[in-house]
């Protein structure tokens, strides 16, 4: 509740100066014939007050209120009796916070308020004051003085009723409110403010008929309407909602917003054809902010996603909304906006070339959300187009330095890649602004794992594997890769055993994994152990020429040189890598 008295403050300041020095030569003349000493002392008095009042005025239009409080601590020893003096007084010390200087400005006000009744802006900064200091009941008893004794504008009566809510005394804000439209009609300010009231006390057929009220005070104003079939849709009316909108858009035709809510609330209905065709018209409508047209897209995205969930199929639903993304593309061709609501779509559709698209759209018209950014990586990653991930990520770390989802991306492009250095340095600053995000640490530290044995620089690969498995002891993912480089390298085989056991333990139908235990072992010399969990894996779906490779390499072991041959042919004929194999199988032996 800020009090804006400023000016006239200044003006009723301005006026007392002109006041003092109001009194004519002949006037002056004939007073100084009749003037007592002590009276000649009181003239000296006020023209001193009336100067040093002056001065304080020129500091506080400054700003420099230390100097002009003490103006006007001055003035009020040389004239007490003057009310705008304390009034002024009390206005510096409001400009404080400290709960002292508060106390004085209260003080000050009494002080004026006892000299002058009549000053409607006296009251109005007394209310001020007591609100600041949380004394409410005081606030309120000085502005229902202030309508008996200086104002009955009613200009008041709104901060009144915000005290009384404030206070939690609803009953005496409607009776406040009802004061005020009294005197000022009925307005947007009171009816509003009256509606919440009714509606927080449970009395909704009072704040339904107050939103009526208001309506029909002002039928020509949209959003009075738009406003009270809001909240008779959500209180259940929904005839009555749908009967004002039809009523209004007869009336007015072109009413935007009507059209859109009265589309919903045919849709809630089952009315589901005429919703369609206030969307269509609705869409096409130049006059409809496009932030609404977008709305009506998300709207239809999240309920084609919500029916996914629950398994439920409305056939021509994504054709329909569709149609409509279109329309929006061929009219607002470069709103970059619009694309990222396409993506949305076609994400909730899983449509996910088609949501690439989009938001790569949206981004080439120089979309600045990092929704946007963020999907089309997402998107890109799970494509597989590291290319374009590497290239898009680093666009995007220009334009938003400081998003560590974006360095993580670019290191998993660069990881997929085989630039392991790159990738490296781009995790490693995404860890560091991901420092409040445990779980995207924890995933960045998985990675980095990968990464520095990429570098071969194991000894940070297994400080980044322990870091990820401090945070999730029993991850699969990083237990397998972190047994595997292990074994590769032929180091902690033991502990690479334990950790590649427990993944199978966990996970006991998954080829890559049992490869690895398998893998494991065989670096252990346990080749007819080795021999079994490969078999086991390689009647599991995701087997991969390794598997093979490495069931061969187990075989040769084992002394069964023919049956290795055929499986590093067979491995053979799964990769377009045939270099490390051609050896094997020329040499009939892993090394």
């Amino acid at each position: 509740m800020t009090l804006r008295v400023s000016t006239c403050a200044r003006c009723l300041a301005l006026g007392f100066v002109l006041f003092l020095a109001a009194t004519s030569p002949a006037d002056a003349q004939r007073e100084k014939k009749k003037k007592t000493p002590e009276a000649e002392l009181s003239g000296l008095r006020m023209r001193e007050a009336e100067s040093v009042f002056t001065e304080g005025m020129k500091y506080f239009l400054l700003e420099d209120y230390a100097k002009a409080l003490g103006a006007f601590q001055r003035a009020a020893e040389l004239n007490p009796q003057e009310a705008m003096i304390y009034f002024k007084m009390a206005e510096v010390y409001t400009k404080s916070q400290n709960p002292e200087d508060l106390s004085r400005a209260a003080t000050s006000i009494e002080t004026a308020l006892k000299l002058e009744r009549k000053n409607k802006y006296f009251y109005l900064l007394a209310a001020d004051i007591y609100a600041s200091q949380n004394q409410l009941g005081k606030a309120e008893q000085v502005l229902e003085t202030l309508t008996r004794e200086a104002d009955n504008s009613g200009d008041h009566l709104y901060q009144l009723a915000a005290i009384y809510l404030y206070d939690r005394k609803p009953e005496e804000a409607l009776k406040t409110y009802n004061r005020a439209e009294a005197v000022l009609g009925i307005n947007e300010v009171s009816s509003l403010q009256k509606q919440k009231i009714y509606f927080d006390l449970g009395k909704n057929d009072q704040g339904i008929a107050e939103g009526e009220k208001l309506m029909e005070a002002y039928p020509d104003e949209e959003r009075y309407v738009v406003g009270i079939a809001e909240t008779l849709a959500q209180k259940g009316q929904m005839k009555k909602a749908v009967e004002y909108l039809e009523r209004f858009l007869a009336a007015h035709p072109e009413g935007g917003p009507s059209k859109i809510l009265l589309a919903g609330l045919y849709r809630d209905t089952g009315r589901e054809q005429d919703s369609r065709r206030l969307i269509r018209e609705a869409i096409k409508d130049p006059s409809i902010e496009l932030s609404s047209k977008l709305l009506v897209v998300q709207t239809y995205a999240t309920q084609i996603a919500q029916n996914a969930a629950r398994k439920v199929t409305e056939a021509d639903l994504p054709e329909f909304v569709i149609g409509i993304y279109k329309d929006l593309e061929r009219q607002y061709p470069e709103d970059p906006n619009v694309y990222i609501a396409g993506g949305n779509l076609y994400i909730s559709l899983h449509q996910k070339a088609e949501a690439e698209k989009a938001f790569l759209s949206a981004i080439q018209r120089g979309s600045a959300s990092f929704e946007a950014w963020q999907n089309l990586l997402a998107l890109e990653a799970e494509t597989g187009k590291f290319d374009s991930l590497v290239f898009h990520s680093e666009q995007g770390m220009e334009i938003f330095p400081n998003q560590a989802i974006l360095y993580y991306f670019n290191g998993y492009g660069h990881i997929s890649l085989r630039n392991y250095r790159e990738a490296a340095s781009s995790l490693e600053r995404a860890k560091k602004l991901s420092a409040s995000n445990p779980g995207l640490q924890h995933d960045i530290n998985s990675m980095l794992g990968d990464a520095y044995n990429g570098a071969k620089e194991y000894l940070k690969s297994d400080q980044a594997y322990e870091a990820a498995l401090a945070h999730t002891p029993n991850d699969p993912f990083v237990l397998n890769n972190y047994s595997y480089y292990l074994a590769l390298r032929k180091e902690h085989l033991e502990k690479a055993e334990r950790m590649a056991a427990q993944v199978i333990k966990e996970n006991p139908d998954n080829s890559t994994y049992l490869d690895t235990y398998a893998w494991v072992l065989y670096q252990r010399d346990k080749f007819k152990e080795a021999r079994k969990v490969m078999e086991q894996a390689l009647v599991l779906p995701g087997v991969s020429s390794v598997h093979y490779e490495h069931y061969g390499d187990i075989l040769f072991q084992l002394g069964e040189v023919d049956n290795a041959v055929r499986q590093w042919e067979k491995a053979r004929s799964m990769t377009n890598d045939h270099e490390v194999l051609d050896r094997k199988i020329a040499n009939r032996r892993p090394n």
